[in-house]
């Protein structure tokens, strides 16, 4: 089973949410994400600014096998990038949780319609099946 972090919250497209406790949140793809993708070669990072709305797509992420969107947890707007992944992307392979943030939002809507690390590991089992 993935490594699933209890302190984070997921999304059913599995993007995770890491709440800052400051109004903001640092998201990135999850253990089980990167697991599916591959050896992840390119990231495409969001511009800083950049307004988007839940569910909205704000980055792709490019592996040997496939190319996938990366979906807009909650609205917000963004205010810092990593930008260690234009150089390394594949951090996210070996730390998808830490190492491996995508980007951080000033968010305008709570986490409530997230799921917890308990309904997401269901979500994943789930999957499998």
């Amino acid at each position: 089973m993935s490594n699933i972090p209890s302190e984070l919250k997921y999304t059913s497209s599995h993007e995770w949410v890491r709440d800052n406790g400051n109004g903001t949140v640092t998201i990135g793809i999850t253990d089980h994400a990167q697991a599916a993708l591959g050896d992840i070669v390119f990231v495409e990072l969001p511009e800083m600014g950049n307004e988007y709305e839940q569910g909205d797509e704000c980055t792709v992420i490019e592996s040997v096998k496939a190319a996938s969107d990366v979906y807009c947890p909650i609205a917000g707007v963004v205010v810092e990038i990593n930008e260690n992944l234009e150089d390394e992307p594949e951090v996210i392979n070996s730390d998808a949780y830490m190492e491996g943030w995508i980007f951080t939002l000033e968010m305008t809507e709570s986490l409530d319609h997230l799921m917890n690390a308990e309904a997401y590991a269901a979500a994943c089992a789930d999957d499998a099946h």
